[in-house]
């Protein structure tokens, strides 16, 4: 797990949207959270799967931007800001698993030419009639 230091992180809370009425209208309950991510110290591959998994949340300046208004409470939507947050610096430290090649066996071949063969044997049925 990548530890997040305090001064990569700043908050800001905006007025939110959607339904809500007064609460909505005049308390800054969103939480928006920007990261920068090279105080976090990735590694390049990390990093790579980091901006994929961020996708239009990572800025060109190499800043990441949270914005969690799903909650009516400004603390609840740090919280889940902060979650989100570590989800997807979890997903960047997941490893491909390596792929290992392997060969198909003599009867997996066998079996794809008798297949080919019987699909040729159809298709040359739907030739032209000959009247012989």
């Amino acid at each position: 797990m990548i530890e997040v230091p305090e001064d990569a992180l700043e908050e800001r809370f905006l007025a939110s949207t959607g339904p809500g009425g007064q609460n909505v209208n005049k308390v800054a309950t969103a939480c928006q959270l920007r990261v920068d991510v090279f105080r976090l110290g990735l590694s390049p591959e990390s990093y790579r799967r980091l901006k994929v998994a961020a996708g239009s949340k990572m800025t060109a300046g190499g800043e990441l931007v949270i914005t969690a208004r799903r909650y009516r409470t400004q603390e609840a939507n740090r919280q889940d800001a902060r979650a989100r947050l570590a989800d997807l610096l979890a997903e960047a430290e997941k490893r491909e698993a390596r792929r290992v090649k392997t060969k198909p066996s003599r009867a997996a071949k066998a079996r794809r030419v008798d297949a080919k063969k019987g699909r040729s044997v159809v298709k040359a049925g739907r030739g032209r009639v000959s009247l012989d």
